[in-house]
């Protein structure tokens, strides 16, 4: 069984009928082992809801946070987590094997929003509107990482318990991927890349004056 944990700003009815990820459960509604998990018309931080999930007693033994603009072209998805998170700890879509002081994002080594160099970088990752976008290839999967992007993290839930990891809720987005990653490796947690089949509507909002408070705030609690 797996909880697909999701926090959307949009009512029931527009979540299933609007979003890239309820018309994706919707395609996959016969695979009764995705318990889609949707906090609808939600003004709260993610890392609220997740941690809310997390400590949950009717949780899942895998839990999958995502955001709503993800197409789900994987229609293997219970099949390709459940065997990513017996093989890793916790997997993501895309990511970097490093992590650099001060580094702003899992693609980007500074502030000045520059791509890391290729060798650094595992995923692919298709971007666009509409279900098979354009391919993003970031580098060769599966791969050990650092720091994995928030788009897509699954684990399995009694693992984040027996390590007491969470999601920091001082960050209510722009952050709390990074800050988990951190605090996943800090417990000895393997992260790793996995090969999944997604479309994100989004490629983030870096930059903006939320982003810069919370990568002050991230700063501030580690340091570097």
């Amino acid at each position: 069984m797996i909880d697909l944990i999701c926090g959307t700003r949009l009512n029931a009815e527009e979540f299933w009928s609007k979003s890239a990820l309820g018309l994706s459960l919707r395609r996959l509604a016969h695979d009764t082992r995705l318990k889609p998990r949707i906090y609808f018309e939600n003004r709260r931080g993610l890392p609220l809801l997740y941690n809310e999930r997390i400590a949950a007693e009717d949780a899942a033994p895998i839990l999958v946070f995502i955001h709503d603009d993800v197409w789900l072209d994987d229609y293997f998805f219970t099949e390709h987590i459940s065997a990513a998170v017996q093989a890793v700890d916790i997997v993501g879509v895309a990511g970097n094997k490093r992590r650099v002081p001060g580094q702003p994002s899992w693609a980007f080594p500074t502030t000045k929003f520059e791509w890391d160099e290729r060798s650094n970088l595992s995923g692919t990752v298709a971007h666009g509107p509409n279900p098979f976008g354009k391919l993003s290839f970031f580098g060769p999967v599966p791969a050990s990482c650092e720091l994995l992007d928030g788009v897509l993290i699954a684990t399995r839930r009694d693992l984040l318990r027996e390590k007491q990891v969470g999601f920091d809720e001082r960050f209510e987005f722009h952050f709390y991927d990074m800050d988990f990653c951190r605090s996943a490796r800090a417990a000895g947690l393997w992260l790793a890349t996995w090969p999944l089949a997604i479309t994100h509507q989004s490629e983030g909002g870096f930059g903006s004056n939320a982003w810069l408070e919370n990568y002050k705030k991230y700063i501030a609690k580690w340091g570097d």
